[in-house]
């Protein structure tokens, strides 16, 4: 005698499944738009933008006309911060603290001196033209340290808006990309040798790629000082990063309006530990001479932090609602820009 009976799945583990398959979905989005964001670099012209700031503007006018896809959410909330970071991890390898060493603490000394400025320039101009302060100060650290990647690597210390920090990194990649062209023109005609063109593209432009664009036309030379220059800024992205922490964590401890003080634990973003280390490991003996000899690996693995970056930007692009921006993003782009082009004529008169 048979007994009826039904199959239903627990809800626990169906819930699971359907999370599952939220996140892989999700994480299949956003490697899609990085794709097509890669791809579309690759065109005549687009070439110039680079892979994440076409990848964050395919994002944003898919929020922008079709809303966003919550079903996939899980996943796109994992490429925007877990990818994130592991990338930023990953970025450690492309600094060589030797090499900073052998130059000096000259050109380190120099590196913050333009980093003090562009941070503290874009915040005094942002609250002279009431722009979001939140987002100035992520355009200005972006603009004095190595634009989206310092960007993607501060937001999670200073709890930044996805929105914020994608319209940061976004804003950062296309105003690098046209100071990047413009010095390329303007080389013939600045009377520099190709070794000052080099430290000046180096402490001038906002991310390593915009300062590898302009260099390249004057030369190995140019090319190597310029990155070297970069590097140094690189560098100070973990000290700015501890001192975020110290002061974020200085104004968590201050009830607001009781002038008490309450015990909290120094909290250190894991993955700035993880950038300092994979630098270290770059940087020693063993780490250099296999990356020399390991060309092709390190190739890759520079393709792989960039595609997972771009990734993380389409997940934080997503969460762009072009309605919502208002003045206040135009002032600080002014703010800026500004800032930008002061920069560029400080270290021009100072190479």
């Amino acid at each position: 005698m048979s007994i009826p009976y039904s199959i239903k799945p627990l809800g626990f583990p169906a819930m699971l499944v359907r999370f599952g398959r939220r996140r892989i979905g999700g994480i299949a989005f956003t490697f899609l738009f990085a794709a097509v964001g890669w791809s579309l670099s690759s065109l005549p012209g687009l070439h110039y933008v680079g892979q994440m700031a076409c990848a964050i503007l395919l994002a944003v006018g898919y929020r922008h006309f079709l809303g966003y896809p919550m079903a996939l959410q899980p996943g796109i909330q994992f490429a925007s911060k877990h990818l994130l970071r592991f990338a930023i991890i990953l970025y450690g390898l492309k600094l060589n603290i030797l090499d900073i060493y052998r130059e000096g603490l000259g050109l380190l000394a120099r590196d913050a001196v333009v980093v003090l400025f562009a941070i503290g320039g874009t915040l005094l101009l942002a609250k002279w033209l009431r722009a979001d302060p939140k987002l100035s100060l992520l355009l200005g650290i972006g603009t004095g340290i190595c634009g989206a990647a310092a960007i993607a690597a501060v937001s999670p210390i200073l709890r930044s808006k996805d929105e914020d920090t994608a319209v940061g990194a976004g804003l950062i990649a296309l105003v690098g990309t046209l100071f990047a062209v413009a010095y390329t023109l303007l080389r013939p005609l600045l009377g520099l040798t190709d070794r000052q063109y080099g430290v000046w593209a180096g402490t001038s432009l906002h991310e390593i790629a915009h300062a590898a664009l302009a260099a390249s036309p004057a030369g190995q030379d140019a090319l190597a000082l310029a990155l070297l220059a970069k590097l140094g800024r690189v560098f100070l992205l973990v000290p700015l990063c501890l001192v975020l922490v110290l002061v974020r964590q200085g104004i968590r401890r201050r009830k607001p309006g009781r002038g008490e003080t309450e015990k909290a634990a120094l909290q250190l973003p894991w993955f700035l530990l993880g950038f300092a280390l994979m630098s270290l490991l770059g940087s020693s003996g063993f780490g250099h001479s296999f990356m020399q000899s390991q060309p092709g690996l390190m190739n890759g693995i520079t393709t792989l932090t960039t595609f997972l970056l771009t990734m993380a930007m389409v997940g934080l692009g997503l969460n762009v609602n072009l309605r919502s921006l208002g003045g206040g993003v135009l002032r600080s782009l002014g703010a800026m820009l500004v800032v930008s082009l002061l920069l560029s004529a400080w270290t021009y008169l100072s190479v």
